[in-house]
């Protein structure tokens, strides 16, 4: 079962090749068994700051929405093995700290795992594991015939 984890890691980490994904550095560090969990890494770096000298909210968002749809696709493509797409109908955040330097990581965890919709919860912590934002994500899945 480990060999098929790293596997889907490493599946996840050679499609952001040419990304915004890739852009801003995000890695794929950890994926559950059950595979309804995954994690993502990020470093700050002062190109996704804010005027202010802070992490821009939209880099938080970013990482949020990639870590989301990526565990979106890994159970559907485990589950269907079909042709499908997924796409993001909604997300929100609730930044509650700033920050400014280090390596941010998000938790991506199903709480919903229907056949059109996914229902995803995401923390966003950074290496002490204090949280910085909590994000809800809903991704729809359209199956392509």
């Amino acid at each position: 079962m480990k060999k098929e984890i790293q596997e889907l890691l490493n599946e996840l980490n050679n499609l952001k090749k040419n990304t915004l994904m890739n852009m801003m550095r995000i890695q794929f560090v950890f994926l559950s068994p059950q595979l309804n969990i995954l994690i993502a890494k990020m470093p700050i770096n002062q190109k996704i700051f804010q005027p202010f000298g802070y992490l821009h909210g939209g880099a938080v968002m970013t990482l949020a929405e990639s870590v989301g749809s990526s565990v979106s696709f890994i159970n559907i493509k485990n589950e269907r093995k079909k042709n499908f797409k997924i796409f993001s109908i909604e997300i929100s955040a609730n930044h509650v700290q700033s920050i400014r330097k280090g390596i941010l990581f998000a938790k991506a965890q199903i709480f919903h795992k229907g056949n059109t919709l996914h229902f995803i919860q995401i923390h966003i912590y950074n290496e002490k594991k204090n949280i910085i934002s909590f994000c809800k994500l809903t991704n729809i899945i359209i199956i392509k015939n």
